[in-house]
């Protein structure tokens, strides 16, 4: 067994041994430990992307676990985008971000889950009035106040994606609230969103947009409009971003009736 790969089992059991002594952060379900357990190695860069993760049956014997246990803790980090599995090849921490459609989530949580800095390079924070598209997209009359969130993200040095966003005032009067994620704000206001509705289509990135993302003009992007909505059906945020498309993938899963 090399070094890496034997460090990297070392990493997590000790830390799934912590997590099952740790009272604070205890967590009586065993799959839920591991799950914890995995994701905290990977933000702690212990487990590297595109490395393989034990097999079940190692990680099994590894942490005195069944075996479906350790199924069930691998199978939520993968649909989560945070692990990959090759058939006949085993688990690994995924290299591209996968960001599953299912799931409302925000762009510094996923970061955050697969080990990643977010930040954000802000270029406008400010309040207007609503233009008239803006006013269709959010449901609101001619005159109401907004606030408009124009920046790149970024995974430490490297930018991701461009984000226009454009809130309520009245559900975020303030633009300086928003320092890294936009969902952290609103939930502290009570206001954060419980499902959403978002266009994507392929694009090529022009000259502006790719040299923002560090791509060459006419590389393909993805274009993305969401418009979330608040429990009682209000309109809590407009956006529209453009993500580097040699980096994102959006996987959506589909079942019959």
């Amino acid at each position: 067994m090399d070094k890496p790969f034997q460090s990297m089992q070392n990493a997590l059991a000790d830390e799934y041994r912590r997590l099952c002594s740790d009272a604070a952060a205890h967590q009586p379900l065993a799959y839920l430990r591991l799950r914890r357990a995995i994701r905290n190695v990977i933000e702690q860069r212990a487990i590297e992307p595109g490395q393989t993760l034990p097999s079940e049956r190692d990680l099994a014997q590894l942490l005195t676990l069944s075996r479906v246990t350790v199924r069930k803790a691998i199978a939520g980090l993968v649909e989560e985008g945070v692990l990959t599995q090759r058939h006949g090849a085993g688990t690994f921490v995924a290299e591209r971000i996968i960001k599953p459609m299912s799931r409302l989530t925000s762009f510094t949580e996923d970061l955050r889950a697969r080990g990643l800095n977010p930040r954000s390079e802000f270029f406008e924070r400010d309040v207007g009035e609503v233009t008239p598209e803006e006013s269709m997209a959010l449901n609101l009359s001619p005159g109401v106040q907004v606030i408009r969130l124009h920046r790149v993200r970024y995974a430490g040095d490297e930018p991701l994606a461009i984000e226009r966003t454009v809130v309520p005032a009245s559900v975020l009067p303030d633009p300086m609230l928003v320092h890294d994620s936009l969902y952290e704000a609103l939930e502290a206001r009570g206001c954060r969103p419980r499902r959403a509705l978002q266009r994507l289509r392929a694009v090529l990135l022009n000259a502006r947009h790719a040299r923002l993302l560090h791509v060459p003009t006419g590389s393909a992007g993805l274009n993305i409009e969401r418009r979330a909505f608040l429990d009682d059906g209000r309109v809590v945020e407009f956006t529209t971003s453009w993500y580097r498309g040699d980096i994102y993938d959006f996987v959506a899963e589909l079942q019959t009736d």
